[in-house]
């Protein structure tokens, strides 16, 4: 290989995905490109499949951010009377249909059309079919893969991705079927699923010249215990994202320890649901202040050691602490 390769992954979160939107546009102000000519290889799940359908797009990351300042509000917008006779009859609060429309309307005139194949950059976009809970990854097709993937239509493949149960209705795709959230099980982080098709499926990236970056959307430690069943409920989903996003870290350091793994994700002060759009500035201020603490340029050669996962469990490599000012 000529130079070091680069894999980026990006949680899911909701609207907390503006934070690695906002570590996105920090990257393309300070190298001066896109984000898809810094990254070979982007992974996403739920927001952060958006995210990384917009980066494979060639959408500047900016422009990301302000999509989640003006259409998130708009796609999380429901009459108390709509909400309630939609919850009832569907067991979703807001409108799949709606979220279809805004990834399609926002990915690009030229991308909209894509399939997996279409996109320049090597793409993993994670969802879970509902019927036996079988992970899907949606991926080009290659020789040493399963070649079922590459033909979906990018905008299919990351409504499905983030169709959250309780949220949006699982999303279609023929012939595969109903499609949900991809953070449901163990891809909510999709680091390990991303360092795994690209070292096993593919002939591109050799684990001692790659560089990979995982970005977290904001995790809440401390919360209190559940009283009433939706507040289960919401336990739950934030446990199903945040609980296997440390596992998939430890995975990638474990199997391929001879590759540097950065890992950015912040503490919040307090808890942040998937569809708080009126914490959207806050959430904004937690990654503009992560991103003041990271040195691009040590990260993107390997040289950083401050965000590098280690075997040094006194290393605070989880959690920047971050707090609102």
């Amino acid at each position: 290989m000529d130079r070091m390769r680069r894999i980026l992954t990006i949680d899911g979160g909701g609207v907390r995905g503006i934070i690695p939107a906002v570590l996105l546009a920090d990257i393309e102000r300070r190298t001066g490109r896109p984000a898809r000519e810094t990254f070979d290889f982007v992974a996403g799940t739920s927001s952060g499949a958006v995210v990384a359908a917009g980066i494979a797009a060639g959408i500047p990351a900016q422009r990301i951010v302000e999509l989640y300042l003006e259409r998130a509000p708009g796609l999380f917008r429901s009459l108390p009377i709509i909400s309630g006779l939609r919850r009832l009859l569907t067991g979703t609060l807001y409108d799949a249909e709606r979220l279809h429309r805004l990834i399609v309307d926002e990915i690009g005139t030229d991308a909209r059309d894509w399939r997996l194949n279409d996109s320049p950059i090597d793409l993993l976009v994670t969802a879970k079919r509902l019927a036996d809970g079988m992970p899907w990854y949606f991926v080009k097709d290659r020789p040493a893969n399963s070649c079922r993937a590459g033909s979906v239509r990018l905008s299919d493949a990351v409504t499905a991705s983030a169709a959250a149960p309780t949220y949006f209705r699982p999303w279609v795709i023929e012939p595969i079927g109903e499609l949900i959230d991809g953070g449901i099980g163990v891809a909510g982080n999709p680091v390990y699923q991303a360092c795994v098709e690209a070292f096993v499926y593919t002939d591109d990236y050799d684990p001692t010249e790659t560089i990979v970056v995982s970005l977290g959307t904001g995790t809440f430690l401390h919360r209190s215990r559940p009283r009433w069943l939706w507040a289960w409920v919401g336990w739950l989903l934030s446990e199903l994202l945040r609980s296997p996003s440390e596992q998939q870290t430890e995975l990638v350091h474990r199997h391929y320890a001879e590759t540097p793994l950065y890992r950015f994700d912040t503490a919040l002060d307090r808890e942040i649901g998937l569809d708080a759009v009126g914490r959207l500035p806050e959430l904004r201020g937690y990654g503009e202040r992560l991103a003041t603490s990271i040195d691009w340029d040590a990260v993107l050669s390997g040289r950083d050691t401050r965000f590098r996962i280690t075997d040094d469990r006194t290393h605070p490599r989880e959690y920047c602490r971050l707090g609102p000012d």
